[in-house]
């Protein structure tokens, strides 16, 4: 195993032993409101700030993106594409975590140069580890996985993160033909574990809107080297700059990119 990526598994799992610790006493929790139906807590924070103290410490000369603190430049990155970037998203799925619905994850990726390179996605409700490395293939708790090999829509389980999402899509929806036309749709609410589901095969499918970095770079990665494919709604690789996002097996993602442009 790459020494950055065993770095970030171990700095992932002391990130989900404080947010079990924290799951204990939901009761105590101080929540605040960053926008609409967006939440954080001070877990949120000082899993995040312990994220990066535990890398930092490991690679002070690398550059942080943060989904609460931000971009932190390396100690030779300012002003540069960084030659190393690690993007962090400490509690994805915090609004389930508050309802102590245990479905959140931690993502810790790796970019080199621009393109990420390391990916770890730990679920430390059911203590679930994905690993990928670019080339290597994709991981979970160190067992090799692949992408469904599921061929018909009909049949397929999608996940969405979408407006109008769920059991209800408005007729008039963009997604409306494609979410209507697979077996059923999940609204899981941690899209860093909806592309880890999909890189094992768990789900066929999944379409997002409005993602960030934080959530993409790991599950990205993940997808690619299980075997998926990833790309914006026109297929095209803009994904993670437009936060648009298909990601599938190779058989749904051609058919999910037909039903959506149909």
């Amino acid at each position: 195993m790459h020494p950055m990526l065993n770095t970030a598994i171990k700095a992932a799992r002391r990130a989900g032993s404080m947010i079990n610790r924290a799951s204990l006493d939901l009761e105590r929790l101080q929540v605040a409101r960053k926008g609409p139906k967006d939440y954080v807590t001070e877990v949120d924070q000082s899993v995040e700030a312990a994220i990066i103290d535990m890398l930092k410490t490991a690679y002070p000369d690398h550059a942080f993106l943060g989904e609460e603190s931000g971009e932190h430049a390396g100690a030779e990155t300012q002003g540069k594409v960084p030659e190393y970037q690690w993007i962090i998203d400490p509690l994805d799925g915090t609004s389930n975590f508050i309802h102590g619905f245990p479905v959140y994850a931690v993502s810790i990726a790796l970019a080199h140069r621009g393109q990420v390179s390391h990916a770890v996605i730990y679920d430390p409700s059911r203590n679930e580890l994905f690993t990928a490395s670019r080339g290597g293939g994709a991981f979970l708790n160190d067992r090799r996985v692949r992408v469904s090999g599921l061929s018909r829509y009909h049949d397929a389980m999608l996940s969405a993160y979408v407006p109008d999402s769920g059991g209800g899509v408005s007729p008039n929806s963009r997604f409306s033909n494609m979410l209507s036309g697979c077996a059923s749709v999940r609204r899981m609410g941690a899209s860093v574990l909806d592309l880890a589901y999909v890189a094992c095969g768990r789900l066929d499918g999944f379409c997002g809107v409005n993602l960030k970095r934080w959530d993409l770079a790991a599950g990205g990665l993940l997808v690619l080297e299980a075997g998926g494919l990833i790309g914006d709604f026109q297929g095209e690789q803009t994904w993670y700059e437009t936060g648009s996002v298909l990601a599938a097996s190779p058989k749904i993602f051609t058919q999910m990119l037909a039903q959506l442009q149909a």
